[in-house]
């Protein structure tokens, strides 16, 4: 058994938080919502009544976190945070799978090891279902001896382990996947949206195209359009999934990086474009998936 603190229980951590606990491990957690602490209470873990109670005496802590400014804030102290590396021994190992700009997540590995204290960055792939299952893949950057002393642990919330390479190697990749994503999200949707309007039963499509040259993940293991698929967000009104402006956010960051690296990338920007503009409809907090509405004259069922 291995004393875990776990930091952000969103859609993604809490689920992740709950394995550990299944598999045995004291899981000390916090979050500022009420009732995603008592939805971890449930699973198991141990509540905290904040971050620096959450981590004491913890081998290993993992963070969950929407974005970089709240990483450094956690870690750093940035913007009057906590500084939580000072809370911890050296030697501890810190995971942060927060999906975050590569500065950001350099900036705080690289006060990590000044501090003695071991740090990868581990962004997940898998969406919710796969966190709640624990067959999420996680993408690590970081030295390889702190990446193979993180597996069981990793190991225990998701099946694909991946060693992408240096620290930041891990968002960069992360960011690679999700914007590609996006692309193909987007382009399930359209493709759907266009085949119902001349008729066609998007059931039926689907299984036509996911037997075709078109299949992909979003249309075989995500599809968009609600009552194709059972135990996706498309079933249960794109609530519970992977939220839109989060995508907005880590398409935000592939952009940064493709201006950082000099690379075009046209379809990620208007995948980008697509995405901000059906969030700037008020359609923000639900999932990604939900795309397909922004092709429709009216919502999926509507009459």
């Amino acid at each position: 058994m291995t004393r875990i603190g776990f930091i952000g229980l969103g859609n993604m951590g809490g689920p992740m938080a709950a394995n550990l606990a299944r598999a045995g491990h004291a899981v000390q957690v916090f979050d500022l919502v009420a009732e995603n602490l008592q939805k971890a209470i449930t699973a198991g873990c141990i509540a905290a009544g904040d971050a620096r109670e959450a981590v004491g005496g913890c081998e290993v802590v993992i963070s969950m976190l929407p974005a970089g400014e709240h990483v450094c804030s956690l870690w750093l102290a940035e913007g009057g945070g906590q500084d939580l590396l000072g809370a911890l021994p050296a030697g501890a190992l810190v995971i942060d799978s927060s999906t975050i700009d590569v500065a950001s997540a350099r900036r705080v590995g690289e006060e990590a090891r000044v501090r003695g204290i071991r740090f990868i960055d581990a962004p997940v792939s898998g969406g919710v279902a796969g966190a709640a299952a624990g067959t999420l893949t996680f993408i690590v950057g970081g030295e390889q001896a702190d990446f193979e002393a993180a597996r069981p642990i990793l190991a225990q919330m998701g099946q694909n382990l991946f060693h992408a390479g240096a620290l930041g190697a891990g968002q960069i990749a992360k960011m690679c996947n999700n914007m590609l994503l996006a692309i193909h999200m987007a382009g399930t949707a359209e493709a759907l949206a266009l085949g119902v309007k001349e008729g066609l039963d998007p059931a039926v499509l689907s299984t036509i195209m996911g037997k075709s040259s078109g299949n992909n993940w979003s249309l075989e293991r995500y599809n968009p359009w609600p009552g194709v698929m059972e135990n996706v967000p498309a079933a249960r009104g794109y609530q519970g999934g992977f939220m839109t402006r989060l995508m907005v956010k880590d398409l935000g960051l592939a952009m940064a990086l493709a201006e950082h690296a000099h690379s075009a990338v046209p379809l990620g920007a208007l995948a980008r474009n697509l995405f901000n503009l059906h969030a700037t409809k008020g359609q923000g907090a639900k999932d990604f998936s939900s795309i397909l509405e922004l092709y429709l004259d009216k919502a999926p069922g509507e009459k």
